[in-house]
């Protein structure tokens, strides 16, 4: 029941979504807002600019996260260890304020018979960061998905990341880092998989 509320609600969006020209009209009274003269030579060509980098930024919101991870492989040799793939860079945008989140994702699980390909799991991330986002929603999202999706024995998410809301505005302290985690199944249940997560993020080979 919540699924069909839920897509009917995102049907009635898409129905209601404004024009790229009303769009557009609302970049000109931001530029206004802030003082500026949205007639001026350098700013003439700016809403249509900033239009089309927003379809681009948020794409995420158009892609489907079931359709990304639908795929998987089963001739994994037996293999049944942990899954990681670390580093993996992405830019979202505060939804309190509209600024980047620069950081990146670490991802882990655990097969229970199938994998994912590895590029998937970076697409996963790069979707729910093409969002309006904290980076505490987008820790637990990346993590529900690939655990719903692929029912794998657990699941290990670990962002770092910069928020230019700390150092653009407000306290406007640069170079701090927040870090969030989400664990499923045996990294949550098991401390010692939890352990080898975090051993494996540092570089350190398990024993």
């Amino acid at each position: 029941m919540d699924a069909i509320v839920k897509k009917f609600s995102r049907e009635e969006e898409l129905a209601h979504k404004p024009s790229q020209k009303e769009a557009e009209d609302a970049v000109r009274t931001l530029l206004r807002y802030v003082g500026e003269n949205p007639g001026r030579e350098g700013l003439m060509d700016t809403p249509a600019r900033v239009v089309k980098a927003y379809q681009e930024m948020f794409g995420g919101y158009n892609e489907s996260v079931e359709e990304v991870l639908g795929r998987t492989f089963e001739e994994v040799a037996g293999y049944d260890d942990m899954v990681m793939v670390r580093d993996i860079p992405f830019f979202s945008h505060c939804e309190h304020h509209m600024v980047p989140i620069i950081g990146k994702a670490h991802v882990g699980y655990l097969p229970d018979g199938r994998v994912l390909g590895l590029s998937k799991i970076a697409r996963t991330v790069d979707i729910f960061a093409r969002r309006l986002q904290t980076q505490e929603s987008m820790t637990a999202q990346i993590a529900h998905a690939i655990d719903e999706i692929l029912a794998p024995r657990g699941v290990a998410v670990l962002i770092e990341a910069d928020h230019m809301c700390m150092a653009m505005r407000g306290i406007r302290k640069m170079g701090s880092s927040t870090m969030t985690t989400t664990f499923t199944g045996l990294f949550k249940t098991d401390p010692r998989e939890q352990a080898l997560f975090m051993s494996m993020l540092r570089g350190f080979a398990p024993a």
